[in-house]
């Protein structure tokens, strides 16, 4: 596939986050972008208003022409929530069609450029958001994929191309690619782009397409069980996604986790944690105002008072991931902390809402049962002596089958729990599995089982201090009209 000569670009699923990236990245190209699917939603109808056609139902009719006539310089991308069973799908397979799946499609436009990888179970879009972040403030010639929506791009695409590397420090200037060792995809008529930065997802393997030069991996932590089967076959798919890194490449992690995987010998390892024993650590740790500030430690410097842009203490450990790299390629360390400072976070990443002496409202995407215990002692450690209270939506049958007991222990941290339905994204319930498996075993005393349709009517009568929404479903539909039945409340307490 030679991407700089396509013309007419089909995505099946182009509402998912990562592919709705891809989608704006070849609009930007000027090629005839069009997508499928399910459902309309706030992302696909600002694709819409991008210049990308959409469509929302199965229909062989609406496939653009070029891709049903097969002609040169077509591609179709498809993610793997797409049913098998779907028309489109179907029909094109049928036909011949060459469909690619999303992350081989990344992988092929990530050779062409110095890339650099963020994966792991969870942190992996805000860590990658945050080193996208601090190369666009710093001058560097960049591009980004990302997993979530940047609240200071406004987009999980960025493209900067007219950016100058002016912070660089002139030592370190030569660990980054010289234009002229990069061979262009676009032609001498196109945009060049120095750095790019993705956003490794560990699902389906997706990161194995990957082949970075510097790779960072947040966490191992046992997920996606219904493609792994176990945590060691997980662990494996790790240590072969580092096994992609460039020859003489950085791998950046925690100490624990490069002992764990299976390295080769010409990497270079570097640690990173919250923890001081890290070649790169967090020290005097303090809440000021509802933020972190932090002093940062590395071989290279002592960083002092950084405050990072948002709160979460596990958004403290992704800053630190993100200052690690932008060193590696020769960032200078203030430049770094001006970057953390302005950083406003990621769309549903401890996002909040609202931030007042008598109400707190948080919205979080954590789906996992270390995301969600570090969301809620997050809440905890910043507001100390408040109750918190959680609403919930598990995310998959399997996931819910396979973490039961870890959700329960990390819910249980909460004062309230609010359990809303399984959300089954691409699943088929699994007889026996309802969010009631995770209720049984909470020990919160205050606790319940709600529907979509009862949730907000049951919020209303409920004292609320600290309101944390959590969970990867639909949850988020909920958000705005939460925040405006919890401000409309606060407003009849001032009267």
């Amino acid at each position: 596939m030679d991407i700089k000569n396509l013309h007419t670009v089909y995505f099946l699923g182009v509402g998912g986050i990562g592919m709705s990236a891809i989608a704006r990245y070849f609009n930007t190209l000027d090629c005839d972008v069009f997508g499928y699917d399910k459902t309309e939603t706030v992302l696909t109808k600002k694709l819409e208003s991008e210049g990308i056609e959409i469509h929302y139902d199965e229909d062989v009719a609406l496939i653009p022409s070029a891709v049903k006539e097969q002609k040169e310089g077509t591609l179709v991308v498809y993610t793997p929530a797409i049913p098998k069973d779907n028309i489109e799908f179907v029909y094109l397979t049928e036909q011949g069609v060459k469909l690619w799946k999303r992350s081989e499609v990344l992988g092929l436009i990530s050779q062409n450029y110095f890339t650099i990888a963020v994966a792991g179970t969870h942190g992996k879009t805000t860590t990658s958001s945050i080193v996208a972040h601090i190369l666009n403030e710093s001058g560097v010639n960049c591009i980004a994929f990302l997993g979530g929506i940047s609240l200071n791009f406004n987009s999980n695409l960025l493209l900067n191309e007219n950016a100058q590397p002016s912070q660089l420090s002139e030592s370190n200037r030569g660990n980054l690619p010289k234009e002229s060792d990069l061979t262009s995809v676009f032609g001498n008529n196109q945009p060049r782009f120095g750095v790019l930065v993705v956003e490794a997802d560990e699902y389906d393997r997706s990161f194995l397409t990957l082949s970075p030069d510097i790779a960072l991996i947040t966490s191992i932590d046992a997920d996606h069980l219904d493609i792994y089967g176990d945590e060691n076959s997980m662990k494996e798919a790790y240590s072969e996604f580092a096994g992609k890194i460039k020859d003489h490449g950085k791998l950046i992690s925690k100490s624990f986790i490069l002992d764990e995987l299976d390295l080769r010998s010409d990497l270079e390892l570097f640690s990173y944690s919250i923890a001081e024993k890290s070649e790169t650590s967090a020290k005097n740790v303090k809440v000021e105002g509802g933020n972190y500030v932090v002093d940062i430690s590395s071989k290279e410097a002592l960083i002092e008072g950084v405050k990072i842009g948002l709160p979460g203490i596990h958004n403290v450990e992704n800053a630190i991931g993100a200052f690690a790299i932008a060193e590696k390629i020769g960032i200078e360390g203030l430049s770094i902390k001006s970057a953390l400072e302005s950083y406003k976070g990621v769309y549903r990443r401890f996002e909040t809402h609202i931030k007042t002496t008598d109400l707190v409202y948080i919205d979080d995407y954590a789906h996992h049962p270390s995301e969600l215990e570090m969301s809620i002692k997050s809440a905890k450690e910043l507001y100390p002596g408040k109750k918190i209270t959680g609403i919930f939506q598990p995310h998959l049958y399997t996931r819910t089958r396979d973490f039961v007991d870890g959700f329960a222990e990390s819910l249980s941290l909460l004062d309230e729990l609010i359990l809303l339905d399984i959300y089954p994204a691409r699943e088929l319930p699994i007889e026996g599995v309802t969010s009631k498996l995770i209720l049984d075993k909470v020990t919160c005393s205050q606790k319940s089982i709600v529907s979509k349709n009862e949730l907000l009517a049951g919020l209303a009568n409920k004292n609320i201090e600290v309101l944390l929404t959590l969970g990867a479903g639909d949850i988020d539909v909920f958000v705005q009209p939460i925040k405006e039945q919890l401000v409309k409340k606060l407003e009849e307490i001032h009267e």
